[in-house]
């Protein structure tokens, strides 16, 4: 049958057309505010938490839990529910981005307020306590609503293998560029206010007005590419839907996809309860100040930015998973070295950073590179796209270890005998049981954590051969449909 020229290339622009730089530079700008706001929040939550609002190590974790098991509860509905959204004007997933980024930065920013509850909080901790789990539920709310309608859309932008690597390494630029750019504004908001309640607010502040930009230039650089692909999607001829249970038990039957959830979890469960636990390393183990966090920090952050685009190009020769064990391997490396780290070996923890930077770009990028490949072979198999539902279960098993992860670091600081402090009041000295719970926090327990992503990867199933297979029989399928 054939079809207007206008209509053809709407048609034809999500499967064959190559992604312009605009549109990748706009996707790309989508996750400069979630990784600001996620960033600031690993680093510094928790020891904002302990050190300015004064809230004991345990209870601080258990907020950080609370928070990260409602994001991951929420997931899985709004990814249902952005499959379902209909919007001539936006498509499924914009309008959750262009109506939730508001209050996702206000809320964000609320996270860093103290509130007087009383003259004297210590005594009654309780108030502040509920008023970071409210705020913290509400926070990983819209967080979930601008961000799971974001990360669905890679497979909407392109379905070409290595385009999709190449989309994701536009998207961690702004990723771990972003993550680079709010450390970079801490270390000077540090250095130049003293006050270090009034400094982190200063910081979220500027955070919040960047982050809500950053979502309305993804918005408006990718409608155009995602309307084409939805006015294809409208056109093709698809089954009913399935009921949500069943839709549930298809997701979790497919097998490259459970591997997906057991590399992306090891693999963050080793980011987030370094980047946690970093900040109390580098203050309390090598002894320096916190101003110098930032600059470990972006070490890190710096070197896994400039390694994206050397480990995207690779992946095109040797793939995923070799990309993969190289970067891990390099990180258990630095991990082992920070353990045995002392006092004065400044060069060498900037070293180790550098080593686990390395890793930590291969954790960004090869995980979220092979999700779209696994929707693909569920579209094969059942005939419909579902990039939402499997979005929001890799997220949510994803945040439920991670809820996990940050209550064990928060609450063994508490029991290792970690003295909290508030703000204006001069930072404690920690006993060596806090100090060597520390250490076993940044060194043994991520390389754990990456030894398993390394086995599961190994064993990871799809191919660059066997995608090229799926997406030729689903091209078959669609040349039937419209012969």
């Amino acid at each position: 049958m054939n079809h207007p020229t206008t209509d053809g290339d709407a048609q034809r622009n999500p499967l064959t057309e190559k992604l312009d730089l605009k549109t990748k530079l706009a996707y790309g700008a989508g996750d400069l505010g979630p990784a600001i706001t996620a960033n600031i929040s690993v680093f510094y939550l928790l020891i904002f938490f302990t050190n300015v609002a004064g809230i004991p190590a345990g209870l601080a974790g258990t907020i950080l839990m609370i928070g990260k098991i409602w994001d991951g509860v929420n997931d899985p509905l709004v990814g249902f529910l952005t499959d379902k959204t209909k919007s001539r004007r936006w498509g499924r997933r914009l309008p959750w981005m262009f109506y939730g980024a508001i209050p996702f930065g206000i809320l964000f920013f609320l996270q860093w307020i103290v509130p007087q509850f009383s003259a004297n909080q210590s005594e009654n901790i309780w108030p502040l306590f509920w008023y970071y789990v409210a705020i913290g539920i509400l926070s990983q709310s819209f967080y979930t609503v601008v961000n799971l309608p974001y990360t669905a859309m890679t497979p909407e932008l392109t379905q070409d293998y290595d385009e999709r690597t190449s989309l994701n390494s536009y998207r961690f630029t702004f990723s771990i560029g972003g993550s680079i750019l709010s450390l970079i504004l801490a270390l000077i908001i540090f250095i130049k206010i003293a006050d270090r309640q009034q400094a982190y607010l200063v910081l979220a502040a500027v955070c919040t007005v960047i982050s809500i930009l950053g979502l309305y230039w993804c918005v408006f650089g990718v409608r155009d590419r995602i309307l084409a692909f939805e006015a294809k999607r409208i056109l093709a001829e698809e089954p009913a839907s399935l009921p949500f249970p069943e839709q549930l038990k298809i997701v979790f039957s497919n097998r490259p996809f459970l591997f997906v959830i057991g590399i992306y979890l090891f693999s963050w469960l080793g980011v987030q309860i370094t980047a946690s636990i970093i900040p109390f390393f580098v203050v309390n183990c090598m002894a320096l100040k916190e101003s110098d966090v930032p600059t470990v920090l972006i070490a890190v952050q710096a070197t896994a930015l400039l390694m994206l685009f050397v480990w995207g190009e690779l992946s095109k020769k040797v793939g995923k998973k070799v990309v993969y064990f190289l970067g891990m391997s390099l990180w258990i490396i630095a991990a082992a070295g920070l353990f045995f780290l002392q006092p004065g070996q400044i060069v060498l923890m900037y070293v180790m950073a550098v080593m686990a930077g390395i890793g930590v770009s291969t954790a960004y990028l090869i995980p979220w590179s092979m999700i779209p490949d696994v929707i693909e072979l569920d579209e094969l198999q059942t005939g419909q796209r579902r990039e939402g539902i499997f979005y929001g279960f890799m997220v949510l098993l994803q945040k439920f270890g991670l809820a996990f992860g940050l209550f064990l670091v928060g609450n063994a600081l508490q029991i290792s005998g970690f003295k909290e402090s508030v703000a204006g009041s001069p930072l404690p000295i920690q006993p060596e049981s806090a100090l060597f719970a520390i250490r076993i926090a940044v060194g043994p327990i991520p390389t754990v954590c990456l030894l398993c992503g390394l086995v599961l990867t190994y064993f990871y199933p799809i191919t660059r051969e066997m995608h090229a297979e799926i997406m030729l029989k689903l091209k078959e399928r669609q040349e039937k449909r419209g012969s």
